[in-house]
């Protein structure tokens, strides 16, 4: 398959990117000679979909392309950055592929579980409601504007991922220095979900849904068991041989953070009830079992 694939030099991106590589690939990047030097420059690049009438000779679109939602304070420009990112590329895609005569037969996009916005301790699932607030806010959007890009011709599918666990990248980048220094722990009472997914399930779902010309729609990419804050810490600190008691104020993380904070002190537990009903088999469905996995790969 000839793949068109955004977003290919982040951390999920350079996985799929490797997962991929006998397909040919497309990558559309702002900088081609520094994507060339981390993918390779045996693919095909792309800078910009300006220039692009249609993608009739592009079979599938893997869209993961976004600023990073926790890299910087959420003043008003930094959330408009994090929207636009988003919800331009999308909107370029899904024009592109609406005036395509023959287009790729396959648009993968991402969403993220930020979606549902905070939910307590009730578990949510693909027909889930949601709390209103700017993590819904972000991933409606972007989901919406995927979703206008569905035909008899394309399938849309939608990932609306969780916190990935892998090595050198993704959250555990932030989360290993402290807990290696066994200064990890919960934050706050540590109650609230996290609904995590090993980057090797995620690359694996991300194939499936690919080749697997049935499946359109949404689905969560999380494990099919998330859970709380606390045991996801203690999972950690028993990874690395460390203690993982010391806690967190979450007032601590708003005056740091502002309101991005949120965004640690609350939060879902998300189960993927379309993947699993569709027959997709996670490997990793114990959070234990996967930090161990990562933290003794990246040794």
């Amino acid at each position: 398959m000839k793949i068109l694939i955004t977003g290919a030099t982040g951390f999920v991106g350079k996985q799929l990117v490797k997962s991929l590589s006998d397909h040919q690939l497309v990558i559309l990047t702002r900088n081609i000679n520094n994507s060339k030097n981390i993918l390779g420059s045996h693919h095909q690049y792309w800078q910009t979909l300006a220039d692009k009438s249609d993608l009739n000779d592009i079979d599938a679109v893997i869209n993961l392309a976004g600023e990073p939602i926790v890299n910087k304070r959420w003043t008003n420009k930094q959330k408009k950055l994090i929207c636009d990112s988003r919800w331009d590329i999308t909107t370029a895609l899904t024009q592109l592929i609406r005036k395509s005569t023959t287009p790729p037969h396959t648009f993968i996009s991402a969403s993220a579980v930020g979606y549902y916005g905070r939910q307590g301790d009730t578990p949510v699932d693909e027909t889930s409601g949601f709390h209103a607030e700017f993590s819904h806010a972000i991933c409606q959007e972007w989901e919406n504007l995927a979703l206008q890009a569905q035909s008899q011709q394309t399938r849309v599918c939608i990932t609306r991922i969780g916190i990935v666990l892998g090595k050198n990248g993704g959250a555990l980048a932030k989360m290993l220095p402290p807990f290696k220094l066994g200064l990890g722990g919960p934050i706050g009472n540590g109650e609230q979900g996290m609904s995590w997914i090993h980057i090797d399930d995620l690359i694996k779902l991300f194939s499936y849904l690919l080749n697997n010309s049935n499946s359109q729609g949404i689905y969560n990419a999380t494990a099919p068991q998330p859970v709380s804050n606390a045991v996801f810490a203690k999972a950690l600190g028993s990874a690395l041989s460390r203690p993982a008691k010391i806690t967190t104020p979450p007032l601590a993380l708003r005056l740091a953070m502002g309101e991005m904070s949120e965004l640690l002190t609350t939060g879902q537990f998300v189960l993927p009830k379309r993947a699993l009903a569709a027959g997709f088999e996670f490997q990793y469905t114990d959070i234990n079992s996967a930090l161990q996995q990562v933290v003794n790969s990246a040794n």
